[in-house]
């Protein structure tokens, strides 16, 4: 089991847990996902942060930007200016369960950048 959490933020992985084995969260929430279902959120984050990335440079201080992706299941919209950004998901399959959470500003890029790690972790 792989578990890391931080302020406002937390995800775990447990294969041991069968179908259901992720599980992300913010403040107040929290949902499990399938393996596939993980695949693709971590696709559609990375996605988003190397969007901005790439417009960062382009902002004003003051500017802000939304960035929005739908991509398979997931809906994504990464909101903020080029220091900070906030996140929110939507997972919305052809059948079955729905889930939705966001994160603010800076608990969205400590969960993106945990994401990775996990990823990272099981490739």
């Amino acid at each position: 089991m792989i578990q890391q959490e931080g302020a406002g933020w937390r995800l775990s992985r447990d294969p041991s847990r069968g179908q259901y084995c992720v599980l992300v969260g913010g403040e107040r929430w929290a949902f499990e996902l399938t393996e596939p279902e993980w695949r693709d959120l971590v696709d559609l984050v990375e996605t988003l942060e190397q969007q901005h990335q790439g417009l960062v440079d382009q902002l004003m201080p003051d500017e802000t930007i939304e960035l929005e992706l739908d991509r398979g299941v997931w809906w994504g919209c990464l909101s903020g200016d080029c220091s900070q950004w906030e996140l929110r998901i939507l997972l919305t399959p052809l059948k079955g369960r729905a889930a939705e959470g966001e994160w603010p500003a800076p608990a969205a890029a400590a969960v993106v950048a945990a994401m990775r790690t996990l990823w990272d972790s099981q490739h």
